[in-house]
């Protein structure tokens, strides 16, 4: 099985940079595979905890080296509930990379394991009648201190549910839930990979280099 490594997140740090200097990014140093993956920044302030700032992928399995490299970009410019991530921003990030594995249908909303599964909920919206869904990655409910029930209703408000959840509509969620391999590099790790694998002492941006954030 595929899991997420450091190359991985060090393609995207590459990808991003090469985006802003608009050049090419060196080619990848992982094997190419099909597998469902999502990518993550988060952006440490003063030495807090990071904060979220773009997170996108895909539940379908597609080519690794061309995933990556897509959505390193589009979590990082077009994540509609975040600004885009300026160059400036660079030696604040940290980048998650996740690779989802063992898909499986729940028998009900509550039949996953915090900490250990995602889940990808689907559900018709009682008032519109539209089909709604989500999902979030297995970090995420351990991360926030949820319950089950707090993690169904807050991805049931993710899948922009506004009205009254009710435990009948919790019944009616079809739930998948899947695990995952992640692999996070801050900025400044990603630096020193490029400093001992290409003599570079810093990826240069627009002509300068960026000082390096302090974690």
């Amino acid at each position: 099985m595929v899991s997420a490594n450091r190359e991985m997140a060090v393609y995207c740090f590459d990808t991003l940079v090469a985006h802003y200097n608009n050049k090419e990014a060196p080619p990848p140093a992982f094997d190419e595979g099909q597998h469902p993956l999502f990518v993550t920044w988060k952006k440490v302030v003063s030495g807090g905890e990071p904060r979220l700032r773009g997170c996108i992928g895909t539940l379908e399995a597609r080519g690794l080296i061309n995933g990556f490299k897509d959505y390193a970009l589009t979590s990082a410019l077009r994540d509609r509930r975040f600004p885009p991530i300026q160059a400036k921003e660079l030696p604040s990030l940290e980048c998650t990379v996740s690779i989802l594995t063992n898909y499986e249908t729940a028998n009900n909303y509550l039949d996953w394991e915090v900490g250990v599964h995602g889940m990808i909920i689907e559900f018709t919206d009682p008032n519109s009648h539209t089909r709604r869904s989500a999902t979030y990655l297995p970090e995420v409910a351990a991360h926030e201190g949820w319950t089950k029930l707090e993690a169904i209703e807050s991805l049931m408000r993710k899948a922009s549910y506004n009205g009254v959840i009710t435990e009948s509509l919790r019944k009616s969620i079809k739930l998948t839930r899947y695990q995952s391999t992640l692999f996070t590099m801050t900025y400044s790790d990603y630096v020193s990979y490029v400093k001992e694998t290409r003599g570079v002492t810093a990826p240069v941006m627009n002509g300068a280099t960026p000082k390096l954030a302090m974690y």
